[in-house]
């Protein structure tokens, strides 16, 4: 194994046999959606779900209840009429990847022996431990961030 990397945990020596953590499509399609919508943030432009879709590349048929689940936790707002659509709620710097992650999925890291008092106590603390080094990860990274490294992309090809 490798020495223990920022977080305190190993790396396994060949990432082949380490299979990760997975999150969902609809976890995808929602972090999509709002970095979609942290662009528009600016101008205070709503955008339709059909508009999101089209920008983001994402199936419409998913987006409604994406966007839903979004606005019931503040993540968005939605805007009625005829320039009705969504938008966010808060700057894309107060919103973490984190936020849109647990909005549509829930706790990001979840583990029998979080729960379970039967299993070695050690073990129990090794699970709180990498369960900390997710939250924490996903919950530093703001989409604010995300914009400013998409701009300085941009940057570059334009030197």
């Amino acid at each position: 194994m490798k020495p223990c990397n920022s977080a305190g945990l190993r790396s396994w020596a060949s990432p082949s046999k380490f299979r990760g953590v997975k999150l969902s499509v609809k976890s995808d399609y929602a972090a999509r959606a709002v970095l979609g919508l942290a662009r528009h943030y600016p101008r205070q432009v709503a955008l339709t779900m059909d508009q999101v879709a089209q920008e983001q590349g994402l199936p419409p048929k998913y987006l409604p209840q994406i966007l839903l689940e979004l606005k019931s936790k503040g993540i968005l707002r939605s805007v009625r009429g005829m320039a009705g659509g969504y938008l966010l709620a808060r700057p894309p710097v107060e919103i973490t990847l984190g936020d849109v992650l647990q909005a549509v999925d829930g706790p990001l890291f979840d583990a029998p022996g979080l729960s379970s008092s039967g299993g070695p106590p050690e073990l129990r603390r090794a699970w709180q431990k990498l369960q900390r080094a997710v939250e924490d990860t996903v919950g530093a990274i703001t989409f604010q961030e995300l914009l400013e490294e998409s701009a300085e992309k941009e940057k570059m090809y334009y030197i």
